[in-house]
C-alpha cells in the first residue's frame, strides 16, 4: 500500500540536485571592494600579509627594485564603518626579529604567522635560515625563531618568491620559488609539531617562480608563475597527500572561460555562495624587459573557481564606499602584481604590491562577497 504521494525516483533526485547546481552556478556572484586604508607605510611590493581576528599584519617588502623596506610588523584594524579612515600602526621596536627581506613567504596556523626564506642582505641573496621559520605571535608581539628537531634532517633550500599555506591542523606546505640560480618545483610539508620537514612529490614542470598555492578539503591546489622565460597558465595542478601524486585540470587561460596566464598573483581557498571555491586575481601578464628593475603589463581581474563543478567564472565586483584618502576618491583596485592578499571571514585582503606605471602601491582593499 502506498501513501498515494508521489514516489521520487532516484534519477529524479539526482536531476534534481543537477539543476540546483547548474542554477547555482548560473547565478552572478556578488561582490564588492572597498578601499580600507592609504598611507605611505603601505608602500610597498613583495612583501607578506596575514589577517588575524580583524587585524591585518605587514611586514618585509621593498618600496625601491631590491632593497628591502624594513624589518617593522605594521597593523590596520579592519573598520566595519567605510566613513573612517583606519591607521596604521607600526609595532613597537620588537626584539630578536627577521632581518628585513622581500618576496618572502608565510603562511597563518593556529593565529600565527610563519614566515619562511625570502631575499635580503647586501648582495640580495635568498636569505639561508636552515629550514628554520620566524613565527610571530600577535598576543605578545613577538617573534619566535623555529629550528627544525634535528640539523641532520634535509630541509627546503633558502629562495624567494615561493609560497606556503596550511592544512590547518598541523601541516605547513612550500613550494617552488626562486633559489640563487634558477627556479624550483619541489614541494616539501613541515609538520609543526614534530618540527620535521618531509620532501614530497615535486610538481609538474616547469619550474617556477611567483606561483601560488592553496589547501581545501585535503587536496593542495597550484597554478600560475614565471619559468624564466613565459607566464604559466592553462593548468590547475593538483596534489594528492594520500597518494604524494599529482594530477592536471586543464582550462582554456583565453580570459573568457578561464583566467589568463600570470604570476605574482594569488590563489585563495574560500567559500563563495556557500560552494567551496578557489579564488585568484590580478597579478603580471607579461615580464617587463627590465626584469626586476621594471614593470610588466598588469592584471585587474578577478576569478573564482567552483572545486565541485569545475568551473571558472570572472567576477564583476562593484566599487564600494571608498573614503577620501589623500589621493582623491576611487572605488576599485589598480591593476598589480607583485602584491599580498588574504582570506578574511567571507572575503579576502589585498595590499599593495607594483602597479604598471612601476610605482609600489600604498593601499589596501577589502574584498566582501555578498
Amino acid at each position: 500500500m502506498t501513501s498515494g504521494k508521489p514516489v521520487s525516483t532516484s534519477k529524479q533526485i539526482n536531476q534534481v540536485s543537477l539543476e540546483t547546481i547548474q542554477s547555482d552556478l548560473m547565478a552572478p556572484v556578488s561582490a564588492e571592494w572597498r578601499k580600507m586604508a592609504t598611507s605611505e607605510t603601505l608602500q610597498r611590493s613583495s612583501q607578506i600579509i596575514s589577517v588575524i581576528h580583524d587585524q591585518v599584519y605587514i611586514f618585509g617588502g621593498e618600496l625601491r627594485p631590491r632593497e628591502p623596506r624594513d624589518n617593522d610588523v605594521h597593523v590596520i584594524k579592519i573598520q566595519r564603518d567605510a566613513s573612517h579612515d583606519p591607521s596604521v600602526i607600526k609595532l613597537s621596536s620588537i626584539p630578536h626579529s627577521p632581518s628585513p627581506r622581500v618576496g618572502a613567504a608565510s603562511t597563518t596556523l593556529h593565529q600565527k604567522i610563519y614566515v619562511f626564506s625570502g631575499r635580503g642582505g647586501s648582495a640580495m641573496t635568498p636569505v639561508e635560515e636552515h629550514g628554520s621559520f620566524w613565527v610571530f605571535d600577535p598576543p605578545r608581539s613577538n617573534w619566535d625563531f623555529l629550528t627544525p628537531k634535528t640539523a641532520l634532517d634535509e630541509f627546503p633550500e633558502a629562495r624567494s618568491y615561493h609560497t606556503l599555506t596550511n592544512d590547518g591542523e598541523d601541516v605547513i606546505y612550500l613550494h617552488a620559488g626562486c633559489p640563487e640560480r634558477g627556479r624550483l618545483s619541489d614541494l616539501w610539508s613541515f609538520r609543526v609539531s614534530s618540527r620535521s620537514w618531509t620532501q614530497l612529490a615535486s610538481a609538474p614542470d616547469p619550474p617556477r617562480g611567483g606561483t601560488s598555492i592553496a589547501f581545501s578539503d585535503g587536496l593542495l591546489y597550484r597554478m600560475n608563475g614565471f619559468d624564466g622565460n613565459t607566464e604559466q597558465g592553462g593548468s590547475l595542478d593538483i596534489y594528492f597527500g594520500d597518494t604524494n601524486a599529482w594530477t592536471t585540470n586543464l582550462y582554456s587561460a583565453d580570459g573568457r572561460s578561464g583566467p589568463g596566464p600570470r604570476s605574482v598573483s594569488a590563489l585563495i581557498a574560500l567559500s563563495i555562495g556557500g560552494r567551496p571555491s578557489l579564488l585568484t586575481l590580478f597579478g603580471e601578464r607579461d615580464p617587463s624587459a627590465l626584469g626586476h628593475q621594471g614593470a610588466g603589463k598588469m592584471l585587474s581581474d578577478v576569478w573564482s573557481f567552483d572545486l565541485e563543478s569545475k568551473v571558472w567564472n570572472e567576477i564583476q565586483p562593484r566599487g564600494g564606499k571608498a573614503v577620501s584618502f589623500e589621493r582623491g576618491i576611487d572605488d576599485h583596485p589598480a591593476a598589480r602584481g607583485w602584491f599580498a592578499a588574504e582570506s578574511v571571514g567571507n572575503g579576502i585582503v589585498v595590499q599593495g604590491g607594483l602597479g604598471e606605471s612601476n610605482e609600489r602601491l600604498n593601499d589596501a582593499w577589502l574584498l566582501k562577497f555578498q
